[in-house]
């Protein structure tokens, strides 16, 4: 697998310090632009180098607001749901003492709040405070924006199929 994401043309490899504008490419005949002329990386180079890309993306999120990968996943769950500690754990593929933990520390920086189970009183629900559906929506917000420009160099076709596919991925994924 390739282990270099940086492509040679980029604006460093050029000896070129200025950025250059991102635009889409010149639409070809078929109306479905340059990015469709490039080499095909087959399914498992290019679906693990764009989760690179897209970890990278979300990663940068995190460390704005001084959050791990784990931690912004723990608050994108929370967003619209409120949860058990054992639903938690399987949405993030984590053990029992690593969620607690997780949520220690969420919890410490008034990002999260536990309260029981109406239905359980075993049983912990976790909620997002205020600042944490405020932190939520800013990192959804840059999320969005850093994702939304790893695709600006495609067509909206394109996007609109790598959309549909990526979510057809997901769907498959989670049927089984």
């Amino acid at each position: 697998m390739p282990d270099d994401l940086t492509p040679a043309s980029s604006p460093s490899s050029r000896g070129n310090d200025t950025p250059e504008a991102v635009s889409p490419p010149p639409a070809d005949r078929d109306g479905i632009g340059a990015a469709a002329q490039v080499e095909d990386l087959g399914i498992v180079d290019s679906l693990a180098q764009l989760s690179f890309l897209v970890q990278a993306a979300l990663g940068g999120v995190a460390a704005e607001h001084g959050l791990s990968i784990i931690q912004l996943r723990l608050l994108g769950v929370l967003r619209d749901r409120t949860p058990g500690m054992q639903e938690l754990a399987r949405h993030l593929g984590l053990d029992k003492s690593s969620m607690t933990g997780l949520v220690d520390r969420a919890e410490r920086r008034d990002l999260v709040r536990r309260t029981a189970s109406p239905h359980d009183r075993r049983a912990v629900l976790v909620a997002l405070t205020p600042q944490g559906h405020e932190l939520v929506r800013q990192g959804a917000a840059e999320a969005d924006r850093r994702i939304r420009a790893l695709a600006a160099h495609l067509t909206d076709a394109q996007r609109s199929q790598l959309s549909r596919l990526a979510s057809a991925l997901v769907a498959g994924h989670m049927a089984v």
